[in-house]
């Protein structure tokens, strides 16, 4: 098969908001989590040093606010922000739902030799 398909919400919520998709998915270098964060729902502040994972944070619906290293960043639906290894983060979500789509994945170095060029050939997002 060249793909595999799931529903976000087929997938057991965990932590009262988040949905893991890379394990159904079978993702191999990609994170991939559907947040659907009820009133006043806070993640816990944590960062990805250990796995050296850069995140995109997608307010899908409603508004929320991520802080990132202590600096609140208030977001609307269709806002991204980018999320390097090193920084807390931590979702803060407002009197409404809210949804966002979160994607991990390793940071990519300049440690090969590629001058930091993305290693693959296509269309990149």
């Amino acid at each position: 098969m060249s793909h595999t398909k799931v529903n976000y919400e087929d997938v057991e919520q965990v932590g009262n908001a988040m949905h893991f998709l890379g394990e159904p998915l079978e993702t191999e270098q990609v994170g991939v989590t559907v947040a659907r964060c009820d009133p006043g729902w806070n993640s816990r502040p944590h960062d990805h040093v250990d796995n050296e994972h850069e995140e995109v944070y997608v307010l899908i619906e409603g508004q929320a606010t991520v802080v990132i290293d202590d600096e609140e960043v208030g977001m609307e639906t269709g806002d991204a922000v980018w999320i390097p290894p090193e920084s807390t983060r931590q979702i803060k979500n407002g009197d409404d739902e809210s949804a966002f789509v979160l994607v991990s994945a390793p940071s990519i170095s300049d440690d090969d030799g590629e001058g930091g060029d993305w290693p693959f050939v296509g269309l990149t997002g």
